[in-house]
């Protein structure tokens, strides 16, 4: 079974994959399966430029959790979709020395639902699970994943709405 563990960079997915992977669970990284669908650098975005429609179709699919913000892309058996707060989501891309323009960008996409909406357009909802990581620590945030892995949680979307109390950061 292959589980996407996806969402806004700075939400948690790669600290919450390393703490899975600690218990045992089998996790690769989306930008360890890139390489080959490079088709160049965007600079002013501070980014790589991946052929998503290709990687996606010709993606094998792996046996546990496959992390990273276009993990949605893929035909995965269960989608984890991280959220966070967009004040908190700024202070951590900050503190990655992100520049203005991407923490903006990022802040903008976790504001409009954007991996979320893009889950729902791919898989419908039956397969989504969102999960809110703001204030919560990492062990309890792979407990919930964890939870979702083994089948013991019901899908569950809709449960967070930045926009209104953040409509003024776009």
């Amino acid at each position: 079974m292959m589980i996407a563990l996806t969402g806004t960079p700075g939400t948690g997915k790669t600290s919450v994959a390393m703490e899975l992977k600690k218990r045992g669970i089998p996790v690769t990284h989306v930008s360890d399966t890139t390489g080959p669908y490079t088709l160049g650098e965007d600079k002013e975005r501070d980014t790589r430029i991946i052929d998503d429609e290709r990687w996606a179709l010709e993606f094998t699919p792996v046996e546990g959790i496959i992390e990273g913000h276009m993990a949605h892309y893929l035909q995965a058996d269960r989608i984890v979709i991280l959220r966070c707060r967009p004040d908190i989501l700024k202070e951590r891309l900050s503190g990655r020395g992100y520049s203005e323009d991407k923490i903006q960008e990022n802040v903008e996409s976790e504001i409009l639902d954007v991996a979320l909406a893009e889950a729902f357009d791919i898989h419908g909802k039956d397969i989504l699970y969102e999960i809110d990581t703001t204030g919560m620590d990492i062990i309890t945030c792979a407990d919930k994943v964890e939870e979702i892995v083994r089948g013991n949680a019901e899908p569950e979307i809709g449960i967070v709405d930045w926009l209104i109390p953040y409509g003024d950061m776009i």
